[in-house]
């Protein structure tokens, strides 16, 4: 006994996991890798078929097995899913419930449509992505962007913002 309370063979230390007894020797279930509760929360969504609300999402992945859970976790990943562009919200009385978006081509424009935003000189972005388009890629935008287009504008749609 004195080797494992010196940190020996068989001592658990603080911050070491042990599946048989949680994280740091406690009676918590296990720690899951990043990105894991987000992908069984977004795994509930898109088999859900309709927008869920966080106790909704909650008692599921409980029933699902994944353990004990908080609401406030729920929220704060659904919240997240929402900024990352993977997830619809909708008001619902004073709460708001979340559906998955599935679309691949809304997730593209959504994550196109993030790094835009994050841009300070977004006339400099829009054109350096232009250029790198390929000439059929080009012609497709023009066709999506509609009348309006001319050479005084540099191919440029002046529509309000």
């Amino acid at each position: 006994m004195a080797e494992d309370a010196a940190g020996g063979a068989g001592a658990h230390r603080l911050g070491e996991y042990s599946a048989e007894q949680g994280s740091a020797g406690s009676d918590r279930a296990p720690r899951r890798r990043a990105g894991e509760l987000s992908g069984l929360v977004l795994d509930v969504l898109r088999t859900a078929g309709e927008a869920l609300t966080p106790g909704e999402v909650q008692r599921r992945l409980i029933d699902a097995g994944s353990g004990p859970l908080a609401y406030s976790t729920v929220v704060t990943i659904l919240s997240r899913l929402h900024g990352q562009g993977l997830a619809e919200r909708f008001r619902t009385g004073r709460a708001y419930a979340y559906r998955a978006i599935n679309d691949p081509a809304q997730l593209a424009a959504g994550r196109m449509r993030r790094v835009l935003d994050a841009e300070t000189d977004r006339d400099a972005a829009l054109a350096s992505f232009v250029d790198t388009l390929s000439t059929r890629d080009e012609r497709l935008l023009r066709e999506l962007l509609g009348p309006g287009l001319d050479a005084e504008t540099n191919g440029r749609n002046k529509r309000p913002q």
